[in-house]
């Protein structure tokens, strides 16, 4: 399982933070279900350095950093048990972009991923699609998913489960799936 993002920046926004309790509750009870069943955890957070090197072209062209290591922002949210989990840190939003995450999964046997997290038409959708090209099964854990807004990510998700075939399933589903 991957849990996305779940970091006090993306929380600055207002639909997100309308919505934070119950996404880090749903986390929560994954996190739980995977111990639970041997399922690999693995904590993936977005984090940048002030000195603009790992910027992204929108970052550069507003002139504008955003979660720079070791700031409050790039902190995982209040409440979201983290302690023990493995992490991974990424520049980009898919989490398979510049990281070592496939040679990880594989090395774990992972054909499977569960994600959860946000930004459900961001991070989280880049994510499962580029688990998709490399051969990974993925589901969306709907309950433990997050957007700033709500019409990408339902786009988003239909792209996702009727071109990719990968499976938008509620908690108990995903609960069971980590068990």
């Amino acid at each position: 399982m991957l849990i996305i993002d779940m970091q006090n920046a993306f929380f600055e926004d207002a639909m997100l933070a309308r919505v934070q309790h119950a996404l880090v509750g749903a986390c929560n009870r994954l996190i739980d279900a995977a111990h639970h069943g041997n399922s690999p955890v693995l904590l993936v957070r977005t984090e940048h350095l002030r000195d603009r090197s790992t910027w992204t072209l929108s970052m550069l062209d507003d002139d504008q950093g955003f979660i720079f290591h070791g700031s409050r922002q790039a902190d995982p949210v209040d409440g979201l048990r983290v302690d023990g989990l493995e992490t991974l840190t990424k520049t980009r939003d898919s989490a398979f972009f510049g990281t070592d995450l496939a040679e990880r999964l594989r090395e774990q046997g992972v054909e499977r991923l569960v994600l959860a997290g946000v930004s459900t038409h961001n991070c989280v959708a880049h994510t499962g699609a580029d688990a998709f090209a490399g051969d990974f099964r993925v589901s969306y854990a709907l309950d433990a998913i997050g957007s700033t807004n709500h019409q990408y990510a339902e786009a988003m998700l239909e792209i996702l489960s009727v071109e990719y075939r990968q499976a938008i399933i509620g908690q108990e589903e995903a609960e069971a799936l980590l068990r």
